[in-house]
């Protein structure tokens, strides 16, 4: 919210355009961008079962579907870093909201790959692959950060939909993956708990650092 969709609203009245018209369109395309992939690209998500893979029909192993999955969500955290330090770069957004974006996305990879590295334990892998393909699904996120920069530093016109489109990504990720993901182990409270954890986190680091 703070990092990108506010600030595509201060710049859209900057340009005068409607404020709400990139911030509307840039989500829903962004969202739709990451659908579009979530319904094609095979994958499983943590806690299902192999008859419930996703996407078009494979023979991936169960480790490589949860790996596609987690590499397939850490695509918008790496254009959003990218969008986020290009607006900087152009002066548009400032390089603490850019980097209380990077340290709050950086804190959640912890815990995501951590995820990853469990699951793969489970299913019997040694405990240095487990580790690796937890390590390996972030690996997306540089070449998703390099792309929204370069993207965002050469046509400043579409900034505010770049940033709302990264931040619609993450919102669909957010929704499709780790709200209900966090309920299905029982401890529904701490899971609620844990959420506003998170905001408030990113709340204190983007109002201290932006």
């Amino acid at each position: 919210m703070w990092s990108l969709i506010n600030p595509a609203i201060a710049l859209a009245e900057q340009q005068g355009v409607t404020p709400w018209v990139p911030a509307a369109v840039g989500v829903l395309l962004g969202a739709a961008f990451v659908g579009l992939i979530d319904r094609f690209l095979p994958h499983l998500h943590l806690g299902q079962g192999q008859e419930r893979a996703e996407g078009l029909p494979s023979r991936w192993s169960q480790g490589m579907l949860l790996l596609a999955a987690m590499t397939l969500h850490n695509v918008p955290e790496g254009m959003a870093v990218g969008v986020s330090y290009g607006a900087a770069a152009l002066e548009e957004t400032s390089l603490g909201s850019a980097l209380a974006l990077t340290l709050g996305i950086g804190i959640q990879n912890i815990p995501e790959g951590l995820a990853v590295a469990l699951s793969m334990r489970a299913i019997g892998m040694s405990r240095l692959k487990s580790f690796m393909f937890g390590q390996a699904s972030a690996l997306v996120e540089p070449l998703g950060g390099v792309l929204g920069a370069v993207f965002v530093v050469g046509a400043l016109p579409v900034l505010p939909y770049a940033l709302t489109f990264a931040a619609g990504a993450m919102i669909f990720v957010v929704i499709e993956e780790l709200i209900p993901e966090s309920q299905n182990s029982g401890h529904t409270d701490l899971a609620t708990l844990s959420a506003l954890g998170g905001f408030v986190c990113m709340m204190v680091l983007d109002v201290a650092l932006g």
